[in-house]
């Protein structure tokens, strides 16, 4: 085995590590591990990128030697790798941008534990991302959900509290209807791991009680997963827990944490169903359907807020969306769109919402429409980020959203009879809905001064400019590159098959 193949385990124990080691520490050494533990698994991850990108090949990493049900596998493609790197520089980015918000928001006695629960939050999304094992997925999985509601109640009030305490049970429920499934893919393959399941799924002959069962458990997947990714109807939790977490939570939990739980989806659908993955007919409807629903529908409660965070959470739930549709196409074209979607949308909405603490801050800490106006101007940084990530949103060429659009409006077309409408429909109203609730968010914070007892210069924070300048830079990078990015996901796919 060569030196980079260990990489994958080594992401995950070195953060297990880490995290351990910050519960000791006081809350500024506990910050500083936080950071230099997310960029640097970021960069063993690019590592074991440029060594799949240079020809090498797919490979399973055995934990401990031991076949399952007492071991437990990895597995690492330029699909799963490629996520891994976005989502350590996200949670790096979040971290550091956000900085000024942890420190004022978290109080000194929960400060070390904040960052425990960021760094085994980036350590459990990782192991979703590289799992081959079912179960194992959902011991990460709550573990997942623990932290999230951690970095949620850090912020000392009773709002934070009740929005974290609903996160809980929506999530719970999640976690139990995906356990119900592994339990029936067990009792039906004799199987954990992910490639044995498969060989299973593709032996059964159409109509047999078992290939029943097994879309029995994909369905408790998909429904699970929902749940916990708020797919509209399941989005109540969602603008409360962004609406009262500091401006470093929200940008992880829309970020990051929903795209966790829909890549494992997407994981368990394509790699355990294999070539019958199209045949999930019923499955994909719903998804499609709740998909095009979420999409519209997240965009007319965000045209309705006067709350930034609370627009900016029913902004996630429309974008969310967008993976579902894609998903619910049942095709290649289709799940590649909801991937790029996945990593996309981590970039964007990180520095939405990093952008959206500088727009507070010099607003008098108040994320109300009618408080903001001009903070654009005031905090030049923030209104450049706002911006950005508005025109991504949007799928303004030249910016990243416009390669998810690209790519899903691609996979649409390929799509016959009332399934192509419905995309196409849902694509088109989405996007002008998109259009509408943040251009006047621009208006309002592009514009005039605001009040005079709210015209408060911006304070300069290295750390939050450095984060605000990097995020920019990816998602034009990611915009004009759009021929690059979506060879890569090619790659990666014919690998992640």
């Amino acid at each position: 085995m060569l030196l980079v193949q260990n990489v994958p385990s080594w992401s995950i124990l070195s953060l297990i590590i880490c995290g351990v080691i910050s519960a000791a520490l006081p809350k500024q050494a506990a910050r500083y591990l936080a950071w230099i533990s997310s960029l640097a698994v970021g960069c063993m991850n690019i590592w074991l990128c440029r060594y799949f990108l240079a020809g090498g090949k797919e490979f399973t990493y055995s934990m401990g030697h031991y076949g399952a049900p007492f071991g437990n596998e990895l597995r690492a493609g330029l699909l799963e790798s490629g996520t891994a790197v976005i989502f350590c520089f996200v949670m790096f980015l979040s971290l550091i941008g956000g900085y000024s918000h942890i420190k004022h928001d978290v109080p000194d006695k929960k400060g070390s534990l904040y960052y425990v629960s960021t760094t085994f939050l980036l350590c459990s999304m990782l192991a979703l991302v590289y799992t081959n094992d079912l179960f194992t997925a959902y011991v990460f999985i709550e573990i997942n959900t623990i932290t999230a509601c951690g970095i949620i109640v850090s912020r000392d009030n009773r709002k934070a509290l009740a929005a974290a305490i609903r996160y809980l049970i929506m999530s719970l429920v999640g976690s139990g209807l995906f356990l119900l499934g592994i339990c029936i893919m067990y009792g039906t393959t004799g199987h954990l791991l992910m490639e044995p399941m498969r060989d299973f799924v593709l032996a059964l002959p159409k109509g047999s009680t078992s290939l029943v069962a097994v879309n029995v458990a994909m369905a408790l997947f998909a429904v699970g997963m929902a749940l916990k990714s708020a797919l509209w109807p399941f989005h109540n939790w969602l603008p409360e827990a962004h609406s009262n977490a500091t401006a470093t939570s929200s940008a992880l939990l829309s970020g990051l944490v929903l795209k966790a739980f829909i890549f494992l989806l997407i994981k368990v659908m394509y790699r355990v169903m294999g070539i019958r993955f199209g045949d999930m007919h019923e499955i994909l409807d719903v998804l499609l359907v709740f998909g095009a629903a979420a999409m519209i529908m997240g965009s007319v409660n965000a045209i309705r807020e006067k709350d930034l965070k609370r627009m900016l959470a029913y902004s996630s739930v429309g974008q969310i969306g967008y993976i579902y549709l894609g998903i619910g196409m049942g095709s290649l074209a289709g799940i590649q769109a909801a991937v790029i979607q996945i990593l996309v949308h981590a970039i964007t909405k990180g520095m939405l919402f990093i952008s959206s603490g500088g727009i507070m801050d010099v607003s008098g800490g108040s994320k109300k429409m009618k408080d903001i106006r001009g903070a654009g101007l005031r905090d030049p940084f923030a209104g450049a980020a706002f911006f950005v990530g508005s025109m991504s949103m949007i799928g303004i060429p030249f910016f990243a959203g416009f390669t998810e659009k690209y790519a899903l409006v691609w996979g649409a077309v390929q799509q016959s009879g009332w399934r192509m409408y419905v995309c196409l429909i849902a694509i088109i109203v989405s996007t002008l809905l998109t259009a509408i609730y943040y251009i006047m968010v621009l208006s309002v914070i592009l514009r005039g001064d605001g009040r005079p007892h709210e015209r408060m210069k911006a304070k300069t924070n290295p750390a939050y400019v450095i984060a605000i300048i990097i995020f920019i830079v990816l998602n034009i990078a990611t915009g004009v590159n759009i021929d690059l990015l979506m060879n890569l996901i090619r790659q990666g796919f014919a690998m992640f098959a």
